[in-house]
């Protein structure tokens, strides 16, 4: 090691024993701030000299210092061009093109910004120093010369992207792909103050092109989104993801890889809304409101909910009744059927009482409707230990657990849908409530389906 006093700076020379110590490290596949350690050497020099093994190899490392190496322009001009605004990282410029140093690359660099292809053209030699003269201040018609040629580029850099605005709520790769574009009719400069970019980001955006989001999830989620007519959306693929397929994913990393897929879930979109009402008045026995709109329950069997709820199909209408419950988001219970009569609340009520464990006594939330003040119901209800609370007559938000309940049903199972066959429509709607009850997870449950949340939580009050 030499240590060189050039006009009042010191320049550290390291001789050949160091460099081929350099090159046995990086045939080890050592890195340059690993070898800068190892050596005692600073590790910007060792960086350099890993750049130089990787283009030219370990001979020329060794070589370095002994003859100075000469390029043509055509070199110097590809070799700028391709970092400057092709963005290739030096290194693989280096291997490319043969440049056994990255100090000639950056001055290469410097220069082809400066002025282009021509500041890298070999000055004529054998010039007197101080022999040419200084540049003459730009006239008047110069300067208006300029002045065109950069709202030029900014004229084309709008027809690029097509908007007045500028493309200020552009992406940074979207503007950095415009100005890449018309970089060789312009100079890059005016480009970039055309997109107001910066020209680390401009380089940075060439050099790390976008990539799909997590290519390798894409199946799995489209085939979780298919597994319902109208699609799922993207916290049920996130959460299936993580339960099933034990995969590290965010709720929004899922739904940016939908977007760029085209998956859309067509759930609470605007429709036309049916309703179906059983009001009839006061005919029977009616309750105190006794939930007032509290639906958060402990854990299973301790809140439900009822209602009837009408399905418009070529074959005519069909209604269906559940049961349903607040703690575990469970249908416990349900009846199908194209009538709205007291026959389907006594089939609802015998699904009931089979699911029920013994002790549970639940509080269900309904409506005014005439079945819910019968006689024959209120009484099953009493026998099976189940308070009745009843909604405020014309308010849907004091039962709006199970109201939330149809939304899903309608928007997940039949929306844009259609049966010619009752049975047919039965069959697919109790497929649908077992997917609910087995598949379905939900963000409120913690992930779990309610099946897997009732069990877990019954095994832990056992």
């Amino acid at each position: 090691m030499k240590v060189l006093e050039m006009g009042g700076f010191s320049m550290t020379v390291y001789d050949r024993s160091v460099r081929e110590a350099a090159c046995g490290l990086f045939d080890r596949g050592a890195g340059y701030k690993s070898a800068a350690r190892r050596l005692g050497v600073p590790p910007k020099a060792v960086r350099k000299w890993q750049q130089t093994y990787r283009a030219v190899g370990r001979d020329g490392l060794l070589a370095m210092g002994k003859t100075k190496r000469s390029y043509d322009h055509e070199t110097k001009v590809a070799a700028a061009r391709a970092v400057v605004d092709g963005g290739m990282a030096r290194a693989e410029a280096m291997a490319r093109f043969g440049v056994v140093s990255s100090s000639p690359l950056d001055a290469w660099c410097r220069l082809y910004r400066e002025g282009g292809a021509e500041a890298l053209r070999p000055k004529p030699k054998g010039r007197p120093r101080g022999s040419v003269a200084k540049a003459a201040p730009a006239t008047r018609e110069q300067e208006l010369e300029r002045e065109v040629r950069r709202l030029e580029a900014q004229v084309a850099y709008l027809k690029k992207i097509d908007s007045p605005e500028g493309g200020a709520r552009l992406a940074a790769r979207d503007r950095a792909a415009a100005v890449a574009a018309l970089s060789g009719r312009f100079t890059l400069a005016d480009l970039l103050a055309a997109a107001s970019l910066p020209g680390s980001t401009y380089y940075y955006a060439l050099s790390h092109p976008k990539g799909p989001t997590r290519p390798e999830l894409r199946p799995r989620a489209a085939e979780i989104f298919g597994r319902l007519p109208n699609g799922v959306g993207h916290r049920q693929i996130a959460m299936e993801l993580r339960a099933v397929d034990g995969e590290r994913i965010a709720d929004k990393t899922v739904l940016k890889m939908m977007r760029e897929m085209g998956l859309r879930c067509g759930i609470r979109r605007e429709t036309d809304c049916h309703r179906y009402s059983s009001y009839r008045g006061v005919v029977g026995e009616t309750f105190e409101n006794v939930l007032g709109r509290d639906f958060a329950a402990d854990g299973p069997w301790r809140k439900m909910g009822t209602d009837v709820t009408e399905f418009r199909c070529s074959f005519g209408k069909a209604y269906l009744a559940p049961a349903y419950d607040f703690g575990s988001r469970e249908i416990v219970a349900w009846s199908i059927s194209k009538r709205p009569d007291m026959e389907q609340q006594r089939e609802m009520l015998d699904g009931l009482a089979k699911a029920m464990p013994e002790g549970a006594e639940p509080v269900m939330q309904m409506d005014m409707g005439w079945q819910y003040q019968h006689r024959a119901f209120t009484g099953r209800l009493r026998g099976l230990g189940v308070a009745q609370s009843m909604s405020r007559k014309g308010n849907c938000l004091d039962n709006a657990c199970t109201e939330g309940l149809f939304g899903h049903m309608k928007d997940e199972f039949f929306r844009g849908r259609d049966w010619d066959d009752f049975e047919e429509f039965k069959r697919d709607l109790e497929a649908y409530i077992h997917h609910w009850n087995h598949v379905r997870r939900q963000v409120r449950l913690k992930g779990l389906t309610p099946v897997e949340f009732r069990e877990r939580a019954l095994r832990g009050a056992a």
